[in-house]
């Protein structure tokens, strides 16, 4: 059934006409309804990915307290690897809102200019079919009335020209010209009767054009056109959700993340590694021996070992200058550059520590002296490109900062602990054991093992590329930028964005 049976008679056609019209401007508001609808649903996400973002960022950990203690901590970690994939989470939000605007609003926008257009067109159309058929139909009538007054005249004339050929008052003349005006009459009354068949037989043939093929014709092409804007935005409805559950795998691994983050909690690890943080070196303390005093004064010669006797009061004193470090309320030490205010186990880690911070301070400085050595050398033999004395005060500064690296890594070098109760060779360095590995290292050693979640081509200079599943091992932690630094087995190194791996720090 289509629109073009609905064709009646001239007022139903009015009618639903009228109705055609309604129905489909209607159609349009509806998709221009559903067009505001997702265009508010894309702000929704927008906010919601804002204030997911805001919310990671807020309780992520900031570059320098990344290296407090507690980061160590398993439970640390995992909460920051949730931040992690709640950030990713937010950016599948921020795709829906982006797939949804492009590929929902802005196509339906487009689609619904177009058949505005072309709807406008067709009842353009029928408008102007409308008009013609109802100027035909007021000829018609008017040659009809024409032709019916014409009539009249004709029958009185020719009334009035029998009656005076009757009269025996009338002259010839008079009887002569009332025939006259008869037959006169008598011949445009035909010619009306005549235009008025031509009329009608004009108006009939387009009265069948319109209701049996114009105004058909156009219903048909509008129910066309109702139907595409039917269909239309019925897939815009299935793209709202196909939107959605494009990005369904990835927000399910950012979840699986999430899981994995709470079973990777090790509360026995943790306690490890805050013993291992904190243990002090201290050996613990011995029994504390039995003071007589009410044997004090009399006690012989041989009790005391300096061999002269001791009074109550002495012996008071000894209890009292031993340090019961464990339990008593000690004023905050103060700290020292070589850190001997620390336990001796805590001091031994800050040293080594120091020392790695010195050396790496060292090994930029070197090689920034080198690249100065080379572009001196590059402008002496060039000297449009440059003037080496402009290097002389930056060669200088380095040299100058060099030695005092130096300086610095040798003091912690020969700093004895004081941990040790026999005194130790003071040629000898702290970190002796460590020396070797300083020297033969050429790898930094690996921090952890990371696993890919997903496929990275590794396309930008100082990064490398990874297939989804593969393990690498971690060399530099994410510093704040979203990246981690990783190393093959054979060798191969760079960096690869941190949320597309999950990290395992060794403990």
């Amino acid at each position: 059934m289509t629109w073009g049976g609905l064709t009646g008679c001239r007022l139903l056609l009015l009618d639903q006409y009228d109705i055609i019209e309604k129905h489909s401007q209607s159609g349009l508001e509806l998709v221009e309804k559903y067009v505001k609808f997702v265009k508010e649903r894309t702000e929704v996400e927008q906010n919601y990915a804002k204030q997911l973002r805001n919310l990671s960022k807020k309780y992520n950990l900031k570059r320098s307290s990344k290296d407090e203690p507690e980061c160590r901590l398993s439970s640390y970690q995992s909460f920051l690897e949730i931040l992690n994939e709640m950030n990713d989470y937010a950016g599948q939000r921020e795709l829906i809102a982006e797939n949804m605007m492009m590929n929902i609003c802005i196509d339906l926008t487009k689609y619904l200019q177009d058949i505005k257009q072309e709807r406008k067109t067709y009842l353009m159309e029928a408008k102007k079919a409308q008009q013609s058929l109802e100027s035909t139909y007021k000829q018609l009538d008017s040659s009809k009335k024409r032709f019916e007054r014409e009539w009249r005249e004709a029958d009185r004339a020719a009334l009035y020209a029998e009656k005076t050929d009757q009269d025996i008052n009338a002259t010839k003349a008079d009887v002569e010209k009332a025939k006259q005006q008869a037959h006169m009459r008598a011949h445009i009354a035909e010619d009306c009767k005549n235009d008025y068949a031509a009329q009608l037989q004009k108006f009939n043939k387009e009265q069948n054009q319109f209701y049996f093929n114009d105004m058909p014709l156009i219903f048909n092409k509008l129910q066309d056109l109702d139907e595409r804007r039917v269909r239309k935005l019925a897939q815009g409805y299935v793209l709202f959700s196909d939107t959605e559950k494009h990005v369904m795998p990835i927000i399910g691994k950012c979840l699986e993340g999430i899981t994995k983050a709470g079973t990777n909690v090790n509360e026995r690890n943790d306690s490890m590694v805050v013993i291992e943080q904190n243990k002090s070196g201290f050996e613990r303390p011995g029994d504390l021996e039995f003071e007589d005093y009410s044997q004090g004064i009399n006690r012989a010669s041989s009790d005391s070992s300096l061999g002269t006797p001791k009074g109550p009061m002495e012996l008071l004193s000894k209890n009292k200058s031993k340090n019961f470090w464990l339990f008593s309320k000690r004023s905050k030490p103060t700290v020292t550059e070589d850190f001997t205010h620390l336990p001796p186990e805590q001091r031994r880690k800050r040293l080594q520590q120091r020392r790695e911070e010195i050396s790496k301070e060292l090994q930029k400085e070197v090689d920034q002296s080198e690249a100065l050595g080379k572009m001196k050398d590059v402008y002496e033999k060039n000297p449009q490109m440059g003037d080496p004395a402009s290097l002389a005060s930056q060669i200088n500064q380095t040299s100058q900062n060099i030695e005092r690296l130096r300086g610095e890594l040798n003091k912690y070098e020969v700093i004895p602990d004081s941990s040790d109760e026999s005194t130790p060779d003071p040629s000898q360095a702290i970190y002796a054991e460590f020396d070797d590995d300083f020297e033969d290292e050429e790898l930094t050693a690996p921090i952890g093992k990371c696993t890919a979640m997903y496929n990275f081509p590794g396309a930008s200079e100082g990064t490398i590329c990874m297939q989804e599943g593969e393990v690498l091992s971690v060399v530099e932690e994410d510093k704040g930028d979203g990246w981690t630094r990783v190393r093959r087995n054979n060798g191969d190194e760079g960096y690869i964005p941190t949320s597309y791996v999950t990290i395992n720090l060794t403990e």
